[in-house]
């Protein structure tokens, strides 16, 4: 029992390889990412599912806590919010998004930049 525990951990790591911990190797959120805007201190990202959109901001210089916030809204629902001071991203939020177009908004610093409605 010991010898499979031990082959099924070193397979484990195998598979995985060094490296695959990092924040950019793990998506935020499920799905394709669909947009991406970038501005002075970050980028806003979008990604769609099937029934859900996702929003992360991601700050170009991660490290120290700063400002950061992002928010999404599909059509005729309320908007997700995630807000305070992150070190490297804001987010994910996710809203139910079936056949509707949503909108999202980030920011990072003073900085911030937003995509109007998209996936009509």
């Amino acid at each position: 029992m010991y010898g499979l525990a031990v082959a099924v951990a070193v397979a484990g790591l195998t598979l995985t390889g060094p490296g695959t911990g990092s924040a950019e190797a793990v998506a935020a959120c499920s799905g394709r990412k669909v947009k991406t805007v970038a501005f002075a201190t970050g980028e806003l990202r979008v990604y769609k599912s099937r029934r859900y959109a996702c929003a992360v901001t991601v700050a170009k210089r991660p490290g120290a806590r700063q400002s950061m916030s992002v928010t999404i809204q599909a059509r005729g629902s309320r908007a997700a919010k995630d807000s305070g001071r992150f070190t490297h991203r804001a987010g994910p939020v996710t809203v139910y998004a079936l056949n509707r177009c949503v909108r999202a908004h980030g920011s990072v610093g003073t900085r911030k930049a937003s995509t109007g409605w998209i996936l009509c």
